[in-house]
């Protein structure tokens, strides 16, 4: 909500009305408010763009320039040197329906290491919370994404180590709802590139790795549908 707060603030003089930030305790109630149409404006990984789309009619506006990759991360004084040592661990992510958590498994695999036979998996709720729980010596290993691992404080990030990364994944995206006026989501593009442009917004796009903001649209959807599919059957799951 901090980072964001800025965002809303850029877009108000856009639009010229009141915008309020939203999220969710996780990420099965953020695709279901999603998908009821709750939200004007999404920001999201990109395979729940995927669902967005498809469930809502959601349309992308921008993303991120800047590509994420999903990381394998330990205590910077652990003994761990190889991700071939996860066997038998725990490792602790913010939520197993991320698309970077899901490219790390996938990672993992390719290497022989099955999720479930070789290795334990526990969701933290955030980010933060995944962290210090193997700080804290309660997990061995957390899975998360570059931009979430850089935004970390920078006295917890120094105490951590990059074990293992994925290749280059598609940043998150802002989306659209189809209720939005063309003029409105001219507006809305406008108020993401004016904070861009502000010494603010640098801050953000540089501290978070992001680059800068790109166009985006409904063409580079499809390659995350695989991800997309596995996630709608994750949720559907009783938990």
């Amino acid at each position: 909500m901090t980072v964001y707060l800025p965002l809303a603030k850029s877009m108000e003089k856009q639009l010229g009305r009141p915008v309020a930030i939203y999220s969710a305790r996780d990420f099965g109630t953020f695709v279901e408010r999603t998908r009821r149409g709750e939200f004007d404006i999404v920001l999201t990984a990109p395979h729940l763009a995927w669902l967005a789309h498809q469930d809502a009619g959601y349309a992308p506006l921008m993303k991120y320039a800047e590509p994420t990759r999903g990381l394998l991360v330990v205590a910077r004084a652990s003994a761990y040197r190889r991700p071939e040592e996860m066997r038998g661990r725990t490792i602790t992510t913010a939520d197993a329906s991320a698309l970077t958590v899901l490219a790390t498994e996938a990672e993992l695999a390719a290497r022989g290491i099955e999720r479930r036979i070789d290795y334990r998996t526990r969701d933290a709720g955030t980010h933060l919370n995944a962290v210090m729980q193997v700080l804290n010596g309660r997990a061995d290993a957390v899975m998360l994404g570059l931009h979430p691992y850089l935004l970390l404080p920078p006295e917890v990030r120094a105490r951590l180590r990059i074990l293992a990364e994925t290749g280059p994944l598609s940043s998150l995206m802002y989306l659209t709802h189809p209720r939005l006026r063309a003029r409105d989501t001219e507006a809305i593009r406008r108020g993401i590139l004016a904070f861009a442009a502000t010494a603010e917004g640098a801050r953000v796009l540089r501290r978070g790795g992001y680059g800068s903001f790109v166009p985006a649209d409904d063409g580079e959807l499809p390659a995350l549908q695989a991800y997309a599919l596995q996630v709608r059957e994750m949720l559907r799951a009783p938990r």
